[in-house]
């Protein structure tokens, strides 16, 4: 039997006492890059600073004194929670108290190999970066760390190496080519049924002719980055292994997928927040750790960004706007259907059961600076409803509350008025969100009381008020939004499992 959601030891929902909000002052940390202009990645070995992107940084420090002293008791421990986002990764570092003690972002670098973006390699120099920006007296108390990455963003790396066989196949890449293999083995409707899923990606890599099938694996993104921390090949968590087919009802992956020939790459499942290690000595001393620092297995962005809104009763939702739109509610009965692009992930002995849009903030970012955002949004009337009828995409096809991987973008007719433009925009996304969890109310799930808001699109107020009104439902900011900081949570409940 599952652990109940809301027992004290619960893995996921932890009892924070009420003021378990960051209440320090802020200040920003001295921040750049090593003085000898070399960067140190997983290898160790030094990479010129010409011959890379040099990503922003910024790293807050949450201290009562502009000193390097830790206000925690002796003997206290901190936890890390890394979030590889879709446009970049930040960090939390956390007590046990769910206090903030430092948090920071990076961009990802962009590195071109043969005119395409070497994903992998700006995600691995980015983990280290992000691990030097964790101040140094910090690291020395951390106890474990986790990382949450793309739900479906999907490697296949060498099982011996754990270097990469073939560029990642990104969260929203639809392999359309294997969706026959795929609908012909997994049961009718199966979240795997779809061009996205992680399994569509492994069969369409396995079909390829030069493919090297007997010394590969396939790890999701958050496997491969926490892998280069503890060095254990193959180990996932059952967030993640979803959408390749891992059953959590049963925890274990179905037959019908065990007995297909590339079964062999499937990684091991453990629970997220799981312990798999301690951290790689060399990285450990290399970058300040102690050696009894915990690796843990990870989960998906939206469900880290769900876990640090601390949404706990059955009907809350969780809205995650960021690049894309992401929605999670928790619901006592587990749906699935890939017709929609709707599964449900474990929780305890409950679900989360949603979907995720590729609209969201990243056409808003393709269209208008961050300047423009809040001068336009300012002059919004969100009791207005606006016309304008679009469905805003960056690119041909849609996941959810639709799968159609041939969907276009709609975004005409463009007003003369950037305000008017804005707010069918903000309207519109806002319709999608809503025709989600309508949709989720039809296919069985607990009807959604309320909605809480994680990600950039939180902090607009204007839009907040538009959603409120097209949902016809209680709108409002989570108290922590990124979802670095589920991540922490997650590091903090391996670290208490493994005592």
């Amino acid at each position: 039997m599952m652990a109940s959601l809301h027992h004290p030891t619960s893995p996921f929902l932890f009892p924070w006492p009420s003021n378990a909000n960051n209440k320090h002052g802020f200040y920003i940390s001295r921040k750049a890059f090593p003085e000898s202009g070399l960067m140190y990645g997983a290898s160790s070995k030094p990479i010129p600073r010409a011959k890379r992107a040099r990503p922003r940084s910024m790293t807050t420090l949450c201290s009562k004194k502009e000193d390097p002293k830790v206000d925690l008791p002796v003997g206290e421990r901190l936890y890390l929670g890394l979030d590889f986002g879709t446009s970049g990764a930040r960090f939390a570092l956390i007590d046990k108290q769910g206090t903030i003690h430092a948090e920071g972002k990076r961009e990802y670098p962009l590195y071109l190999n043969e005119e395409t973006m070497d994903w992998a390699r700006s995600w691995k120099d980015t983990l280290f970066l992000l691990l030097e920006d964790v101040p140094y007296y910090l690291r020395e108390l951390t106890a474990s760390i986790s990382i949450d990455g793309t739900s479906a963003t999907t490697l296949i790396v060498n099982s011996t190496t754990g270097e990469p066989l073939w560029k990642p196949f990104l969260y929203n890449e639809s392999c359309s080519d294997a969706l026959p293999t795929v609908k012909s083995i997994a049961p009718e409707n199966h979240t795997v049924c779809s061009g996205s899923s992680t399994l569509c990606k492994l069969i369409s890599w396995w079909n390829q002719e030069d493919s090297d099938k007997k010394s590969a694996i396939l790890l999701h993104q958050a496997d491969w980055l926490l892998w280069l921390l503890h060095g254990k090949l193959g180990v996932s968590d059952y967030n993640n292994a979803l959408k390749v087919g891992y059953d959590p009802e049963l925890d274990a992956y179905p037959s019908w997928l065990l007995s297909q020939p590339y079964s062999q790459l499937l990684p091991s499942v453990k629970a997220p927040g799981t312990s798999i290690g301690h951290i790689k000595e060399d990285i450990g001393s290399q970058y300040g750790f102690p050696k009894d620092c915990l690796v843990c297995t990870g989960t998906t962005d939206s469900i880290a960004a769900f876990l640090a809104a601390r949404a706990t009763q059955p009907g809350k939702a969780v809205t995650s706007l960021g690049s894309t739109l992401a929605i999670k509610l928790l619901s006592t009965t587990r749906i699935e259907d890939a017709r929609f692009g709707v599964y449900s992930h474990r929780l305890d002995d409950k679900w989360l059961v949603g979907g995720a849009s590729n609209t969201g903030g990243a056409i808003l970012r393709q269209i208008f600076t961050d300047e423009q955002l809040v001068a336009l949004s300012e002059k919004i009337n969100p009791v207005e409803a606006s016309p304008l009828d679009y469905y805003p995409l960056q690119t041909v096809g849609e996941r959810f509350p639709v799968a159609d991987p041939k969907m276009a973008p709609r975004l005409q007719p463009r007003p003369e008025s950037d305000v008017e433009f804005l707010h069918g925009i903000f309207e519109s996304i806002a319709r999608i969100e809503a025709k989600g969890y309508s949709l989720l109310k039809e296919l069985g799930a607990t009807q959604v009381e309320e909605v809480f808001t994680a990600g950039g699109g939180a902090k607009n107020e204007k839009w907040t008020k538009i959603r409120e009104r097209v949902l016809g439902l209680p709108v409002s900011c989570a108290t922590q939004t990124e979802a670095a900081y589920g991540a922490a949570l997650l590091a903090l409940k391996g670290a208490q499992q493994n005592k």
